[in-house]
């Protein structure tokens, strides 16, 4: 193990609060001078199966913990799921059913350890417990805190101020998640900005319940590519982990300077001295912002697929931004002409290039689509008989070949 201050140092970093920090040095120290890991829980509802790079911001956080040598379970909540975390919602919300959260469990798994240790990763269900306490247990877990005290969440305060509603189910969460602190006797809970109440409802808890506290420490939402609002698929300005090397690769490209350094420090692997240097030699001249976005965009493609793609998705983000040239390995589709031509944005959503054919319509509305280098501005477009180069938005390549 690390020395406790150097540990304190790196798991510091990106952190937007710990709480207490006094009570994180001293749980570091005793774990030190023990030889015994520390326990760190993360818990996640299983409602969204698709990771992008903001979840993995607790994630690369908990690799952290992982490699300082301390024990991390992955908190899987397929009880908390079916009540769904009304954390930052403005009205209930729809209740998960038991097969969909399974489902989106599984998901989570198969994508977590591509960043987290698996040997080193204890997987936890709050089922485990949950599913075997009575309505005696739950009626004295709900006894242990007011009406008042949940008031105070601006969640909750705001929904009852304007006539919302808010369910007794819905106060029921913050209950449940501190009690999975209580039974994983949680030395460290790990959470975003957005989770605070919930994670200081898990130390008030272990205190009534005569435990140590648990450490509280938070971590930012991480902006999307826009550089304004948190990441979010709903949104648009994510980046998936499962998403092609040179989506990854192009995208990371086209944040700000500003957002790429807090990427840097929030999911990057170098140390803190490297990053340090990064952020000096920007500031000082001596790195250029492109070339220090350029690492990061290979580093994080390296992470989800590997170096070799990583490498080629950087020739082909060079060729076609900086050369203007088209890339070599893009998809070529063959398709017959039936004697009308081929309607475009039925090519395009049928070969997944776009999601839909309204996505299509939208992207050539908004200029976004080019054949041959010349911007469309039809969305009634057949292509007939011959090769055609498609460009849909800034990265997404298609070679089409229609034939009679």
């Amino acid at each position: 193990m690390l020395s406790p201050e150097r540990q304190f140092e790196i798991i510091k970093r990106g952190c937007v609060e710990i709480i207490l920090e006094e009570d994180l040095k001293k749980k570091l120290e005793k774990s030190y001078k023990e030889g015994k890991p520390l326990r760190i829980k993360v818990g996640f509802d299983p409602t969204a199966p698709d990771i992008h790079l903001g979840h993995t911001v607790l994630l690369e956080k908990m690799r952290q913990f992982q490699e300082l040598g301390h024990e991390v379970i992955f908190l899987i909540g397929d009880f908390t799921g079916m009540i769904g975390d009304p954390s930052g919602k403005t009205e209930t919300r729809k209740p998960l059913s038991r097969e969909e959260v399974l489902k989106n469990a599984e998901t989570y798994k198969e994508q977590v350890f591509k960043i987290l240790h698996p040997e080193k990763t204890i997987i936890r269900f709050n089922s485990e417990w949950f599913g075997s306490m009575t309505a005696l247990d739950i009626c004295r877990l709900a006894g242990t805190e007011t009406v008042a005290r949940m008031l105070e969440r601006e969640d909750f305060k705001k929904r009852f101020t304007e006539g919302r509603s808010i369910t007794i189910l819905e106060f029921l969460y913050p209950l449940l998640q501190a009690y999975d602190s209580v039974y994983l006797n949680a030395d460290i809970e790990l959470g975003g900005t957005d989770q605070k109440f919930n994670l200081l409802m898990g130390r008030q808890l272990m205190r009534i319940y005569g435990m140590e506290e648990q450490v509280i420490i938070t971590m930012p939402l991480l902006e999307g590519i826009d550089g304004v609002q948190k990441m979010s698929k709903s949104l648009g300005n994510y980046i998936g982990i499962n998403e092609p090397p040179d989506e990854i690769f192009g995208k990371i490209m086209s944040i700000n300077d500003e957002l790429m350094i807090k990427y840097y420090e929030l999911l990057s692997h170098i140390s803190i001295e490297e990053l340090n240097e990064i952020k000096t030699g920007i500031k000082e001249g001596r790195i250029n912002p492109r070339d220090a976005k350029e690492s990061l965009a290979f580093e994080i493609v390296s992470r989800y697929h590997g170096k070799e793609q990583a490498e080629k998705a950087r020739e082909n983000f060079i060729r076609v931004f900086r050369k203007r040239e088209i890339p070599d390995d893009i998809e070529t589709v063959e398709i017959k002409d039936e004697g009308q031509g081929v309607w475009l944005p039925k090519i395009l959503k049928e070969y997944g290039v776009t999601k839909s054919t309204s996505e299509a319509l939208r992207l050539i509305k908004q200029g976004g689509i080019r054949v041959n280098d010349e911007q469309v501005i039809n969305p009634d477009i057949n292509l007939n008989e011959g090769e055609y180069v498609v460009k849909v938005g800034k990265r997404r390549f298609i070679k089409i070949k229609i034939r009679k």
